[in-house]
């Protein structure tokens, strides 16, 4: 399994985390509506299906 590093918003410290993409999918495509117009247009240069 994949891992990657993050952080919360302010803190240095980092931790390892399991990657867990379809999660992360899920979670742009709930958030669709309060991504910005440059981010969507990042995703769907990617690939990503919104539907």
């Amino acid at each position: 399994m994949e891992t990657v590093s993050v952080s919360k918003p302010g803190e240095e410290r980092k931790e390892e985390r399991p990657l867990k993409l379809g999660s992360w999918v899920a979670n742009q495509r709930t958030r669709a509506a309060a991504l910005t117009p440059e981010r969507v247009e990042q995703l769907s240069t990617v690939g990503m299906r919104w539907t």
